[in-house]
């Protein structure tokens, strides 16, 4: 067992998982907005398998897909963070992904959060790149991984291999940040 670090942020805090977290992310996973780009809603069941996973991961790696609250506000609106997926052509990236509660949509969170765990993945593991996938319709998140600095890599995008074969959200865009981009991005900013 790792120890996972706690990330911070001048809103947000990304830490480890608590048990009184999984009825918001049961509900956060039944809700048909926030899984509107997903094939279907998550069972209770499927749902606490899931956060099983992220919490086994955290605390085999010390990283992961963090918890996130809102400082002096709700104590869990869902997860931000670096992952391995865990499938071709993928295996071999770290990919940065979200899921937040509707309720906290339209506030920045997404972005906030996703920058330091990006941060993170490049000055504290070194990565050379971290990249970001989603369907074509989800401008939301698209925006976000814009924001981040990341770039649409065209040549790249596929089709999701979870997703059943003629299903309209297995086509997936593909967005690439790599640690030269972040860091001229960070030094341009701080001039």
């Amino acid at each position: 067992m790792i120890p996972v670090p706690t990330l911070g942020t001048p809103r947000l805090r990304l830490r480890d998982w608590r048990d009184d977290d999984l009825p918001t992310f049961r509900a956060l996973n039944l809700d048909r907005d926030v899984r509107r780009h997903f094939p279907s809603v998550l069972t209770p069941y499927e749902s606490d398998g899931f956060a099983r996973s992220i919490r086994a991961f955290l605390s085999e790696n010390g990283w992961g897909l963090w918890a996130v609250e809102v400082v002096g506000g709700a104590p869990f609106i869902g997860f931000v963070g670096l992952g391995r997926p865990g499938f071709a052509p993928f295996t071999d990236c770290v990919e940065v992904g979200w899921r937040l509660s509707s309720e906290s949509w339209g506030q920045g969170y997404a972005t906030e959060a996703a920058r330091a765990a990006v941060t993170f993945g490049f000055t504290a593991l070194g990565l050379k790149e971290i990249v970001a996938f989603t369907v074509p319709g989800n401008t939301a998140s698209r925006r976000v991984m814009e924001k981040l600095g990341m770039t649409h890599d065209a040549a790249g995008d596929f089709l999701h291999p979870r997703v059943a074969e003629g299903h309209p959200l297995r086509p997936h865009v593909l967005y690439r940040l790599s640690f030269e981009a972040f860091r001229l991005a960070n030094t341009m900013e701080h001039r």
